[in-house]
C-alpha cells in the first residue's frame, strides 16, 4: 500500500501519547511501501509538537529528520531542509518552506511583516524586505 501520512499520524509516533494510535501508526509506516509526507504535515508536525508538546527545537529537527531517513518515506527533500534551516537557526519551519517555495515558484524577495524571517532569510543570502 502506498499512503499519504496525516499531520495526525506522524505526532502519534513522536509522542506516542496513545499507545494504541502510536502502535498503529508505526505498524502501518513499517508496511507501507511508500509513505508520502507532504510540506504541509511537515509543516502542522513542527507547530504541533512545539505549540502543543513544547518539545524543544532540537528534538523537533530530530523527529522530522528521523521520518526522512525511514526507507519507504518520501518528501520534497530541498523545501524540508529549508524549513529545518529555519528551525535551527531559531525560526519557523514553515517560515523556511515558505521561503523555498517562492523561490522555486519564481519569487525573488520574500517580503514579511515578521522581523525573525525577513532576518533568517537574509542571514541565509535570501533577498528579503521586512513590511511595517
Amino acid at each position: 500500500m502506498k499512503i499519504t501520512a496525516d499531520t495526525n499520524l506522524l505526532v502519534r509516533i513522536v509522542v506516542a501519547d496513545d499507545p494504541a494510535q502510536a502502535k498503529a501508526a508505526v505498524e502501518l509506516l513499517a508496511s507501507a511501501e511508500l509513505v508520502a509526507i507532504t510540506l504541509q504535515s511537515f509543516c502542522e508536525l513542527a507547530w504541533v509538537l512545539s505549540r502543543a508538546y513544547n518539545v524543544p527545537r532540537p528534538s523537533i529537527v530530530a523527529a522530522i529528520r528521523a521520518f526522512l531517513e525511514t526507507e519507504n518515506v518520501i518528501a520534497n527533500l530541498p523545501a524540508v531542509e529549508a524549513g529545518l534551516a529555519f528551525l535551527q537557526t531559531g525560526g519557523d519551519f514553515a517560515d523556511g518552506v515558505i521561503v523555498h517555495e517562492g523561490r522555486w515558484l519564481g519569487g525573488e524577495t520574500f517580503a514579511s511583516f515578521y522581523r525573525d524571517a525577513v532576518s533568517l532569510s537574509k542571514a541565509q543570502g535570501q533577498d528579503a524586505i521586512l513590511l511595517s
